[in-house]
């Protein structure tokens, strides 16, 4: 029987980190009062400064705000009506952001608080400014603390159900390994706790039917999302191109652990997360419109720059930003698709004028970019010309890339 290399924490570049309430939250005091487990955070601060220190993007999906707030608010154990669960969102987040602040800064670590909801990874417009902020945050080495914004929900907030968000984070700032520490090191043949002849999986090559079987129910109060939350996750991170790891977030410094070979279960995905989004941009979404493009910048797009507004001659369709678009050249020769950064209507008012020019043209100052290089798949390059099975894009229709 081969044998499957498991992945090692040093190769990847960029690593979105997901902690659950149970991590944070010392349970054992949690039905007298949330408090926030100091230590076990600073040890994994020591890990994360680790991967940081060696080049490598960070981004943190925390949980936790609300188990926070409800103990400044003097709330009840047990299930919350809404409104009670935003007011200790607003009251918990605070404490939360606080506490990851300081934990990263006394590695010489900035924390930049991201909250997002549900629509910030659906709708288009949204979702692409949520990936611009990011995106400067980390370029300037900061790392992002993101959480869901339940002082804003508008249904049942869960504890611990962030699996789904943090991979959504992970599609969205192109990540190629995705950490779920969990009160669980990894996924068994069956529900450890109730079958003692449950065997850990060190790693899943494909999430089939089979797998899912596997997925039981949540381990703690805090931890509700349970395993089937965390498969359909890497059902999301591995159609974008990361690996998952699923591993014990109980333990001290837990990345490190990973790093040393404790037991966890790897999902891993046949692709990359650039390769991943070209095909979805090349062979999935529909275009809106058309961006003609002059000689010069059809050279610099096919070396592999951005499309600048200078480059343009004139866009068709009625377009809008986020849209896929097809960029011809001035013989009407399809260079590749995009997804632009400008309105049909702006887009045609830069058209020809300078990146400099943008704020005067458009009454604010827009991105110098129309199409980013990342945003872009060529036609006849090996990342975009790949075709896309049924299967691959049912997982692609359900993961946040496709609601871009």
């Amino acid at each position: 029987m081969t044998t499957i290399a498991t992945p090692s924490l040093a190769d990847f570049r960029r690593v979105v980190i997901k902690v659950g309430s149970s991590l944070l939250v010392d349970s054992a005091t949690s039905r007298k009062g949330s408090r926030l487990r100091h230590a076990w955070l600073a040890a994994l601060a020591e890990d994360i400064a680790e991967l940081h220190g060696r080049g490598a993007d960070v981004l943190v999906v925390s949980s936790g705000a609300i188990a926070l707030g409800r103990t400044v608010l003097g709330l009840p154990s047990g299930a919350l009506k809404l409104e009670e669960s935003q007011a200790a969102a607003a009251v918990g987040q605070i404490a939360l952001a606080r506490n990851w602040a300081e934990a990263l800064s006394h590695h010489g670590i900035t924390a930049g608080q991201v909250l997002v909801t549900l629509a910030d990874t659906e709708e288009r417009r949204r979702y692409l400014n949520a990936r611009a902020t990011t995106a400067k945050l980390l370029e300037m080495r900061a790392v992002p603390v993101i959480n869901e914004n339940d002082t804003v929900a508008t249904s049942e907030i869960r504890y611990g159900d962030n699996d789904r968000l943090a991979a959504r984070i992970a599609t969205l700032a192109e990540a190629d390994l995705l950490v779920l520490l969990s009160d669980i090191d990894g996924l068994y043949t069956a529900p450890p706790a109730t079958d003692p002849t449950a065997r850990p999986i060190p790693v899943v090559e494909a999430i089939t039917a089979s797998i899912e079987a596997m997925a039981g129910g949540a381990a703690s109060e805090f931890s509700r999302g349970g395993m089937r939350t965390k498969i359909e996750a890497g059902k999301i991170a591995t159609a974008a191109g990361a690996h998952m790891v699923i591993a014990d977030g109980r333990v001290k410094n837990p990345l490190r652990a990973i790093a040393t070979g404790a037991r966890c279960t790897w999902f891993l995905t046949p692709s990359n997360p650039v390769t991943a989004r070209k095909r979805w941009i090349a062979g999935t979404l529909e275009p809106r419109g058309t961006v003609h493009v002059d000689a010069g910048a059809a050279r610099a797009l096919r070396s592999g720059a951005s499309l600048l507004p200078a480059g343009m001659k004139r866009v068709d369709g009625a377009f809008r930003r986020g849209d896929a678009v097809i960029i011809r050249d001035e013989a009407g020769r399809e260079i590749g698709r995009g997804l632009i950064g400008y309105d049909a209507e702006e887009a045609q008012r830069i058209a020809g004028k300078s990146s400099r020019a943008i704020e005067a043209v458009l009454g604010y100052a827009g991105r110098a970019t129309v199409i980013h290089r990342d945003d872009l798949a060529l036609v006849g390059r090996d990342d975009a010309d790949i075709a896309i099975t049924a299967s691959a894009q049912d997982l692609l229709d359900r993961s946040p890339q496709s609601l871009t």
